[in-house]
């Protein structure tokens, strides 16, 4: 009986120790896929930064309370930029790699930032995801295979704030004539849309006055004066930071600008950048790729999984579902839906994927308004679809503007008066650079 009782607690502590073995095994194997955050937390352009990247990090948690990618977890690292070109650089070199793992993806929420690392992409084999920002001419993959511009780029958001304009003044025809100032940071950034601004100005017979604004943008006092001497008919104002956004319209309330023909940015398009003018930004016009609002189901999940466990990334859980969080959330939506498709591709459904591979899955998005609805965003940014030779997605914006105390959407989902025309642009400008640099563009079927 003694004998016995020694057999059975022998066996008892094998088959204890065994499965002990196989949990360190099944951990130790379970797959996971590396994601950088090169985010931009302080500085001027705080506000944008602590949303943007806020919302990724928000969403990879919730993947990751919710099983993973076909159960690849998510990891990830973070690096201040500060928004600063030469500090993305290093970002960049610093998050290239973690335990012995490649990034596949870098998305710098800034032009100047996508400039200094873009010539990097094709050799270490990562995806430049720019959303909405960056490089322009980019949007021709066949030259630049491992950029994207999704969703939608600085050439098409003019085209279509012209054509805002145009339909607000009566048609194409009434422009003639017209000024427009473009006021802009000096930056890569600020100067990024005027290649297809200009050339639509020449066509329609606009006058368009150029002027700059050195970074950070919080002194604006002579350029509000010669805007005042020049009287035009609109502004577009290509700013960054809520500093530098706020203080454009104080500044034309001072000279007695309307609101009402002044379009603003993307980037200064959130309500971090409206609430610190106070009345005086009543009426702006602002442009949108990814809606604010908390009413879409997956807004509303990850508020309650995400939030209500306490893993939230934001010290303000009332900015959850602002425009900048959004923005970042769309942007993860499409990592995340890219790893999926290349894990189908590549017959590595469960398992990590290279940066090739999962350049292959960017490159087959295919967000329908059916996808867009099973993820929970329908609405929230425009339905798009990315090919081998278009890298730029839906090429639309929605128009809103300001009440006072929130964005009211004021169109659908526009694109260009003539998409083609852009698409144009693009790849005579790609097609210069290719010949200027000796690359043989890709050959898509």
């Amino acid at each position: 009986m003694k004998h016995r009782r020694q057999r059975n607690l022998v066996l008892t502590f094998i088959a204890a120790a065994a499965s002990i073995f196989m949990f360190t095994q099944n951990a130790s194997a379970q797959e996971s896929q590396y994601f950088p955050v090169a985010s931009s937390r302080v500085g001027p352009y705080s506000a944008m930064g602590t949303g943007y990247y806020g919302a990724q990090i928000d969403y990879m948690n919730y993947v990751n309370m919710n099983g993973g990618v076909n159960g690849v977890m998510l990891t990830w690292q973070e690096c201040e930029t500060e928004y600063n070109a030469v500090k993305t650089v290093e970002c960049y070199q610093r998050l290239l790699e973690k335990d012995g793992q490649r990034i596949v993806v870098f998305d710098t929420l800034g032009t100047p930032g996508a400039y200094a690392v873009i010539n990097r992409m094709a050799e270490d084999q990562v995806v430049l995801a720019q959303y909405g920002y960056g490089r322009t001419d980019a949007a021709d993959g066949r030259v630049w295979p491992w950029v994207f511009n999704a969703a939608s780029h600085y050439w098409s958001q003019i085209a279509v704030k012209m054509k805002f304009m145009a339909e607000q003044e009566g048609g194409i025809d009434k422009m003639k004539g017209k000024k427009i100032v473009h006021l802009h940071i000096d930056s890569a950034y600020g100067r990024e849309p005027l290649p297809a601004m200009r050339k639509i100005a020449e066509d329609w017979g606009v006058t368009l006055v150029e002027i700059s604004i050195p970074p950070p943008g919080l002194e604006q006092q002579s350029q509000w004066l010669q805007i005042r001497r020049e009287n035009p008919d609109w502004v577009t104002f290509w700013g960054a930071g809520s500093g530098m956004n706020s203080t454009a319209m104080t500044n034309a309330a001072r000279v007695g600008f309307p609101r009402e023909r002044m379009i603003y940015v993307t980037f200064g398009a959130a309500e971090e950048d409206m609430y610190p003018a106070g009345d005086a930004a009543k009426g702006t016009y602002a442009m949108a790729n990814a809606l604010p609002g908390d009413q879409y189901p997956l807004v509303q999940r990850i508020k309650e999984q995400v939030y209500g466990s306490g893993k939230g990334n934001l010290a303000d859980e009332k900015r959850v579902g602002s425009v900048y969080w959004n923005r970042g959330l769309g942007a993860a939506v499409m990592w995340v839906e890219a790893l999926r498709i290349a894990q189908e591709m590549h017959n590595k459904v469960g398992k990590a994927v290279t940066g090739a591979e999962f350049r292959d899955g960017y490159e087959a998005l295919n967000m329908t308004e059916e996808r867009l609805g099973e993820i929970g965003v329908k609405g929230m940014v425009a339905p798009f679809a990315i090919s081998c030779a278009n890298h730029e997605g839906a090429g639309k914006f929605a128009m809103m503007q300001w009440d006072g105390t929130k964005f009211v959407q004021v169109t659908d989902w526009e694109a260009p008066l003539d998409p083609g025309f852009i698409r144009k642009l693009v790849e005579e400008s790609a097609a210069k650079f290719a010949s200027e640099n000796n690359i043989t563009p890709k050959q898509c079927s």
